[in-house]
């Protein structure tokens, strides 16, 4: 993607798509038309995560959410996590391919591997939503605290 910034993490360059926003959740969210928002992992949350292999959710489509509302449950070789709504809106629709086989959260996680669609109002995207250059500055305030927190997983 022409454009794109990165962030190193160790020897792993994490792409950071600029035509994409981007939640402190570590999701990435792109209009795709209309009111729509898809959403998906970042590049640098899949590094940290390695190999999702389960997805869930919590909640039904056509529900409306506030920022940080519980959604569902992943699961990987490096974690368990909740997830959790990336901001304020309704979530509209699944990527149901990926509740049979979460794969492509692996291998394509800026395309094929997106999460789910949402309607959010502007005003909230913009209050929620970081751009590239943001999220970039902030990966780099929290990385010296995920380094010590993942030692030892850049071995493996």
């Amino acid at each position: 993607m022409s454009g794109d910034r990165v962030f190193m993490m160790g020897k792993f360059a994490a792409p950071i798509p600029d035509d994409r926003r981007y939640a402190r959740n570590h999701m990435w969210a792109l209009a795709i038309g209309g009111e729509r928002t898809r959403f998906g992992f970042t590049a640098y949350a899949v590094r940290l995560l390695r190999d999702v292999y389960f997805l869930e959710w919590s909640i039904d489509e056509d529900t409306s959410l506030v920022e940080k509302q519980p959604i569902g449950a992943i699961e990987s070789k490096k974690a368990e996590s909740d997830l959790f709504a990336p901001a304020p809106g309704v979530l509209r629709t699944f990527n149901e391919e990926l509740l049979r086989d979460p794969s492509a959260i692996n291998t394509d996680t800026h395309g094929e591997g997106w999460l789910f669609e949402m309607t959010i109002e502007r005003a909230d995207e913009a209050a929620s939503l970081m751009s590239a250059d943001r999220y970039l500055e902030h990966l780099a305030s929290v990385w010296e605290v995920t380094q010590r927190t993942i030692k030892g997983q850049w071995n493996d």
